[in-house]
């Protein structure tokens, strides 16, 4: 097993809004160097030298092999993976149509798949590095109206603990984290939101302390899966 360098190179999927831009902002406090990923960075500050931001539309399955091979090309340093972009859609299952469902599953399973299928290579070969799955309470319980959702995650927690097995040898340490109701806008679009009391909802800061602790934890040490909820939770309906 390598030592891991002080200053990391992490790449983080979703990093413009919510809960990935709170680990952005962790990392980069942090002093290591971000590989961000998202649609839009639009409102982010410019001049941030140990920030690269690349706009890419995750759900593009057929482009994203090519473009996740460009960035392992610009960055061979690349030493962890931060898998948290996704969306949330919620109704019973007839609600939706075929092609919904279709592009909630590309969107919330197959692209971290395939980001995992493009970059462990290369954690393998630096003989270190970590791979953070953001899963969701959703993948420990199912619950009405969100059968496609909760699909994908439970699949997410499934491919977390066959990569655990896979990549330890390699020493490349593999975890799961699975937010409860974190107050993000992952909410606006949709017809509830967690409470409104402190005690009602995460914050996303909340998430960005889980993965620090995982990064930080000493290289021989492995957080498999952590679970982290808002003291009560209490669901807020929208008129």
């Amino acid at each position: 097993m390598q030592n891991r360098p002080e200053k990391r190179k992490i790449l983080v999927t979703g990093a413009s809004r919510g809960i990935g831009a709170a680990i952005t902002r962790r990392l980069l406090a942090k002093g290591s160097q971000v590989i961000g990923v998202a649609r839009d960075f639009t409102g982010w500050p410019e001049g941030q030298p140990q920030l690269e931001t690349f706009s890419l539309d995750l759900a593009d399955l057929d482009g994203l092999p090519h473009q996740l091979g460009e960035i392992a090309r610009l960055h061979p340093e690349l030493d962890g993976l931060v898998l948290n972009a996704g969306s949330g859609q919620f109704g019973s299952l007839e609600q939706f149509s075929y092609r919904q469902i279709r592009e909630m599953v590309e969107t919330n399973l197959l692209q971290h798949i395939f980001i995992a299928r493009a970059l462990i290579p290369r954690l393998k070969r630096l003989g270190y590095g970590d791979l953070i799955i953001i899963g969701s309470e959703a993948a420990l319980t199912g619950g009405r109206k969100g059968a496609v959702y909760s699909a994908c995650k439970f699949a997410l927690r499934g491919l977390a603990q066959s990569l655990r097995e896979e990549c330890s040898q390699s020493g490349v340490r593999v975890s799961l984290i699975n937010p409860g109701m974190v107050d993000t806008p992952f909410y606006d679009n949709l017809d509830f939101a967690p409470g409104e009391a402190p005690e009602n909802h995460l914050r996303a800061e909340d998430v960005a302390n889980a993965v620090e602790m995982v990064l930080q934890a000493h290289p021989g040490t492995v957080f498999d899966e952590i679970n982290i909820n808002p003291l009560k939770k209490v669901i807020r309906f929208k008129k």
